[in-house]
């Protein structure tokens, strides 16, 4: 009996560790871009920074805000329902018709993919999906993984 429950939870142990995920911030590399404050993070992810220092239009690219991979970011970045995040979308595209300010993208391989291929570009991913093509921002001083990085999954 005892056997049996040790190995019920190790199982919940590991799906818990499993579920918990840190979204990590990245950058097209032309940005040059290392650090935000998690004011600038808010403000650029809900489409109210049209541009950076340089004059780069800022592009910021997303999962589509009713998957789970996004709960996590509505709750610390929107900080509103998915419904409320989809009309901020189309709002902050409309007001930016000749180049969007926010994109949902259907995985986070094509976020790697639109960052890489877009100045001025930022995205949201799973921290295992980063790879050498980007860079990755530290967000209040912290990058994912650290004790207190905002976006760290519970």
């Amino acid at each position: 009996m005892r056997t049996a429950w040790m190995a019920i939870v190790a199982v919940v142990a590991v799906g818990s560790f499993a579920s918990a995920k840190d979204i990590a911030v990245v950058s097209n590399k032309s940005n040059h871009m290392d650090a935000m404050t998690v004011a600038e993070l808010v403000k650029v992810c809900r489409g109210q920074t049209g541009h950076w220092p340089d004059g780069k239009p800022v592009t910021v690219v997303i999962r589509d805000p009713g998957s789970p991979e996004m709960k996590l970011v509505l709750q610390k970045i929107y900080e509103v329902p998915k419904d409320d995040v989809v009309t901020l979308i189309s709002t902050a595209n409309h007001n930016r018709q000749n180049h969007p300010a926010i994109i949902v993208a259907d995985s986070d391989d094509a976020v790697m993919k639109k960052v890489e291929g877009t100045a001025g570009a930022i995205g949201l991913v799973d921290v295992y999906g980063i790879n050498g093509s980007v860079d990755v921002v530290h967000v209040g001083g912290k990058l994912p993984l650290e004790p207190g990085y905002l976006l760290h999954g519970n």
